[in-house]
């Protein structure tokens, strides 16, 4: 039975990183939000998309899901709403459903991570500051199958985790 993957949490604790991971260990599907938003604000980045990066995301899971792919989602996935859509995806299309929060509990890693990295994504997309990360809408996601932290575990550590939840 085909699997959707939802990660959850704030930019910058390594979900990127790890979904990769994921995906490469699986193998699986992966789909980004941030791609997809980019896309839909390449002409003006700052166009209100709302929730259609994650509508985008979810359709697309459900067609790979459909043809037997496990599908790993990518976002920062903030709240039971959108944590939601994907469970809702992965029913429509008679898969199994994992959700994995990503955490990083050491304040100072995840500010460095953030005041540090390079964007891989191109026009449309603009990375947040530690600012807008640390005022981010998010709730924890207290039910998560599976809760990841990256200030105590390598990438590849979190990657078999995930994959060890998976696979059980």
């Amino acid at each position: 039975m085909a699997t959707l993957i939802a990660l959850a949490g704030l930019p910058g604790t390594g979900k990127t990183t790890v979904a990769r991971l994921v995906a490469q260990g699986q193998p699986a599907v992966f789909l980004r939000i941030d791609e997809i938003e980019a896309v839909l604000r390449v002409e003006d980045e700052r166009r209100d998309i709302g929730p259609l990066g994650y509508q985008i995301a979810a359709a697309l899971a459900v067609s790979n899901l459909k043809t037997g792919q496990d599908v790993i989602v990518d976002c920062v996935n903030p709240w039971p709403l959108t944590r939601a859509m994907f469970a809702d995806a992965a029913t429509h299309a008679s898969a199994a459903f994992l959700g994995v929060e990503i955490v990083c509990s050491n304040t100072d890693l995840h500010r460095d991570r953030i005041e540090n990295r390079v964007s891989d994504i191109g026009k449309g997309h603009a990375a947040p500051d530690w600012q807008a990360v640390i005022d981010r809408d998010y709730m924890p996601w207290r039910d998560a199958d599976v809760r990841v932290d990256t200030a105590k575990l390598s990438p590849e550590a979190a990657a078999k985790r995930i994959l060890s939840a998976l696979r059980a």
